[in-house]
């Protein structure tokens, strides 16, 4: 049954407070770090633009918020841009002193290590708050045991009878109820190899899964593969202290980043399609809809935007800091900085592709609502 839509104004809102938290957290590592090393920090903005409102503390770091709210920077002593890019002209011309406490001077193991820490923080940002959650609601337990076999479904053609013990699916181990349940929703109509327990010998099968189609209770209409089994074992909410919590949430952020590649390399391959992706829009619409669900989903979403987040800034696409890790790498291996002129282009090839993809997603995002 489909609910009242969370209005304009409440999604905007909590999309903006979401993102705004998670830009943060991820540009609060890369300044962290580059403090740590003794890089002196320029600018920490939240958004691009025109600042809004700023303030400069006594370390000389301009802190400020920026008009467009999609994103954010920091920029470190010799940079010439919010992307780190070096400047001739500017570090040229540096003293001793400000050689120092220029990013571009640093070790290459440094700047590694200060560009890395963005997107690392955002995986730990998520597992804290996994981490939370379980300490303060307790864990899902439910096993991946069969308890029935729907007719004419792939789980019957495989075989699988009741009290089977799902082991993986698509070569990704299953756990619990709620991986194999995450791990069939992404292929659709797809054949995957499925591996089951019975009687302690495992068996292995392939499978063609079911194609389905779901529509939520704001009227979202998701595909998702089906494998035709019951799990209608009671969940257990099993209490977990700290050191638990923090184990499990671990785990939980590794599957989330698993999920995320294979769903990703699907769309690179050509077997999912592109319109499953979304953009800023999307994501908009999704954080007003969990928020207006309650705190626990809202913080659920937040943490897999920021798993996200951390994932796709590792991407080794020019302009994120997977491609300044990728340069970085080259510097290592042969000694010296890549040249300028690649560095130019490929920053030119990064910030295009970024741009179409964005507009592309955004326009699909529009007329998919």
């Amino acid at each position: 049954m489909d609910v009242a839509s969370p209005g304009l104004i409440f999604t905007i809102l909590t999309f903006l407070l979401a993102l705004s938290a998670l830009v943060f957290v991820h540009e609060w590592g890369h300044y962290i770090v580059a403090r740590m090393f003794g890089v002196r920090v320029e600018v920490f903005s939240i958004g691009f633009g025109r600042e809004i409102y700023g303030w400069t503390d006594k370390k000389g770091t301009r802190w400020k918020i920026s008009l467009l709210p999609l994103g954010g920077y920091v920029r470190f002593f010799g940079d010439a841009d919010a992307a780190s890019r070096g400047s001739k002209e500017i570090t040229s011309t540096l003293t001793e002193e400000e050689q120092a406490v220029c990013f571009h001077y640093k070790p290459v193991a440094q700047r590694a290590a200060i560009v890395a820490a963005g997107p690392m923080i955002n995986f730990l940002f998520a597992i804290l708050i996994y981490a939370g959650l379980f300490g303060t609601y307790g864990q899902p337990v439910q096993p991946a045991v069969v308890a029935g076999v729907s007719e004419n479904m792939p789980a019957q053609e495989a075989g699988l009878m009741v009290g089977d013990r799902i082991i993986s699916v698509a070569g990704h181990s299953v756990d619990s109820a709620g991986d194999l349940v995450r791990t069939v929703s992404l292929y659709p109509g797809m054949a995957v190899a499925l591996v089951y327990e019975r009687d302690g010998r495992r068996i292995t099968r392939s499978v063609t899964l079911a194609e389905d189609s779901q529509v939520d209770r704001f009227g979202n209409t998701y595909t998702r593969g089906m494998l035709g089994v019951m799990l209608d074992r009671p969940v257990e909410i099993r209490s977990l202290g700290p050191v638990e919590s923090l184990g499990a949430a671990v785990t939980e952020t590794v599957t989330m980043v698993r999920l995320m590649l294979t769903a990703t390399g699907q769309v690179i391959m050509g077997v999912r399609s592109i319109d499953d992706l979304g953009g800023p829009v999307k994501i908009a619409k999704v954080t007003g809809e969990q928020a207006s669900l309650g705190f626990v989903p809202f913080i659920q979403l937040v943490a897999l935007i920021s798993v996200n987040l951390g994932l796709i800034n590792l991407f080794p696409i020019p302009v994120l800091d997977g491609g300044h890790l990728l340069f970085y790498a080259f510097e290592a291996v042969k000694g010296s900085p890549v040249s300028a002129r690649i560095q130019e282009l490929g920053y030119m090839v990064g910030f295009a592709l970024i741009i179409t993809l964005m507009v592309f997603l955004t326009v699909n995002d529009l007329q998919s609502l």
